[in-house]
Order: structure tokens, then C-alpha cells, then sequence
């Protein structure tokens, strides 16, 4: 009886909402007037394998078909051969997330290094940059400052770019605990997931623009999902009831992006909206409320138009 009746309203709900959706049109950010880039800026878009129902070998084909430039993966050995076959069949760049979970912090330190090391000297395609979620929000500032210093060095041997990601749980779990590391760690650099941020203070960051601002000065990477006061990802940044948010996410990419053109560096992008239970579920079903891959390809989309 519970099976046929989650199949039942999952079945109604989804039809309903379908045929409202295409009834509808996406609320757009607004125009946004871009700066003239300075030689030597681009923007790579990265598509996320986080949530894809299907190999590598097929996600790998879809992101190319799709317009995306590479893709951002979790480094597994495991699935090293396939991917790396399937990224030079696509001739698709990629970005490696990296990290440990040990709730130690000797530990975690130690895998964290294991692992970026893997991924960073791979002997089949020298990664675009690694995204880290480093070190953990109970750790000391002491324990955390290791993860930066490793990085910092390990970037300058290896010429691999390496980013700390603002993600909740981790060191850079909150735009206050982070202030401290981007003070006093100026060669940190990051992947500004600042919806991690929104969720976690309750707000849009009105009342913490110093510190946003400073992290923006130091972003080289985005992950493009749209969170807000009480969660990391709102349903459908194409609907109207999440206009004000998707406008606060937007103006703080508009100054990362104006200040990549203005240096003429490259600026690295994920799409990365996620799925259950990132994405909202009808109840009784677990059913996402919206097509994960149609809203990342909306963004990646989006940003084309807007950036480049």
C-alpha cells in the first residue's frame, strides 16, 4: 500500500509540475555589463559528476555534447583508467576534489596528503586544478594551518593549482572562521562555495561584506549552486520565488569574474547543483523536485552568456 502510494504521488506531482514548468519562463539574472578582459583571461566550465546516474565513459560524452569544457570529479584510483580514456576520447580538462575524513586530526592530515598526491602526479593527464575540502570545523587553527602550508608548497612544486574550498564542516565553514585563515595565510587561495556560508549565518552576508569581499579577492574557483538562509540550494534558480537570492549569488560572481579580467588570469567554474538530498524531495518519494543536469546546463549556459 506505501509502495503504491508513493508511486502514485510521485507520479501525479511530477506530471503536474512538468507541465507548469513549461508553461513558465526562467526568471534571468539582471544584465550584468562586463568588463573588457585583459589578455590572458578565460573561463573554463566544469561539468560535476556528483549525482550522474550512468559510467564515467557516458558522463564524460554528455558533458562534451552539452557545451562544457571539462569536468570536476572526487579522485578515485579505481576509476582512473576509464576516466582518463573517456576525457581524451571528449578532449575534456579536469579538476579533482581531494580530501580526508578522518575525524583525527594526524589522520586526516595524512590521507589528505595521500590522495592529493594521486591525484596531482597521475600519469595520464596533469589536472587543470584540485579543489580541497580541507582540514574540519573542530580542528584547531594550528591542526587547519597545516593543510594550507602543505598546499601552498605542494602547488609551487607541482604547478598544479590548488584550491580550499568554503564548505561547511571543513575549516572554511563560515565567512567568520574564515577570516582568520585569509588574514593570515595570504598565498590561500580558494573555491568560493559561498552558499555553504549563506546557510550556515542565516542570512545573504549583508552584515559580513568586509570579509566576503576579501574572499572574492581571493577566489579562483566557483561552484555555481544558488544556497540561502536556510539551506545550501534552493529548488530551481529559474524560478521567481528565488530571484533575490540568485541576484546575491550572481553580483558576487560578477566581481570575481571583473576581477579576473582585470588581471587577465583564468577563472575555473563547476556547476554544481546537486542531487537528493541537496535537491529538495517530494515527500514519501524521495523524488528531486527538479532535473538536476537541465539546472546545471542552464547555468553553465547562463554564465556563457553573462562572462564571456
Amino acid at each position: 500500500m506505501n509502495y503504491n502510494r508513493r508511486d502514485f504521488l510521485g507520479t501525479t506531482v511530477l506530471a503536474t509540475t512538468a507541465t507548469l514548468l513549461t508553461s513558465m519562463k526562467a526568471i534571468e539574472p539582471e544584465e550584468f555589463i562586463s568588463p573588457r578582459a585583459v589578455k590572458g583571461f578565460s573561463l573554463h566550465i566544469m561539468a560535476p559528476y556528483w549525482g550522474f546516474q550512468g559510467s564515467v565513459t557516458d558522463f564524460c560524452k554528455k558533458a562534451k555534447q552539452d557545451g562544457y569544457d571539462g569536468v570536476e570529479i572526487l579522485w578515485a584510483t579505481d576509476i582512473a583508467q576509464e576516466l582518463f580514456t573517456a576525457l581524451k576520447q571528449h578532449q575534456l580538462s579536469v579538476g579533482f576534489l581531494c580530501r580526508g575524513d578522518e575525524p583525527a586530526p594526524a589522520a586526516h592530515f595524512a590521507t589528505f596528503k595521500k590522495v592529493l598526491k594521486e591525484a596531482a602526479e597521475n600519469k595520464y593527464q596533469k589536472p587543470l586544478y584540485i579543489n580541497v575540502h580541507s582540514g574540519k570545523d573542530f580542528f584547531k587553527y594550528e591542526d587547519n594551518k597545516k593543510f594550507i602550508d602543505f598546499t601552498v608548497q605542494y602547488a609551487k612544486e607541482t604547478g598544479v593549482p590548488i584550491y580550499h574550498e568554503t564548505h561547511r564542516s571543513r575549516m572554511l565553514y563560515s565567512a567568520p572562521a574564515s577570516l582568520r585563515y585569509l588574514e593570515e595565510n595570504p598565498d590561500l587561495r580558494l573555491t568560493l562555495d559561498i552558499s555553504h556560508w549563506c546557510n550556515v549565518s542565516e542570512s545573504m552576508l549583508e552584515d559580513q561584506k568586509e570579509t566576503v569581499d576579501l574572499a572574492l579577492s581571493r577566489t579562483d574557483h566557483i561552484h555555481s549552486r544558488v544556497g540561502h538562509e536556510e539551506g545550501p540550494q534552493v529548488s530551481d534558480p529559474r524560478a521567481p520565488e528565488w530571484k533575490n537570492a540568485v541576484a546575491a549569488h550572481f553580483a558576487w560572481w560578477d566581481k570575481v569574474v571583473a576581477i579576473k579580467k582585470q588581471q587577465g588570469k583564468i577563472l575555473t567554474m563547476l556547476t554544481e547543483f546537486g542531487p537528493p538530498s541537496y535537491m529538495p524531495t517530494l515527500p514519501y518519494t524521495n523524488l528531486p523536485v527538479a532535473n538536476q543536469w537541465e539546472i546545471n546546463t542552464y547555468m553553465m549556459q547562463t554564465w556563457r552568456k553573462r562572462y564571456m
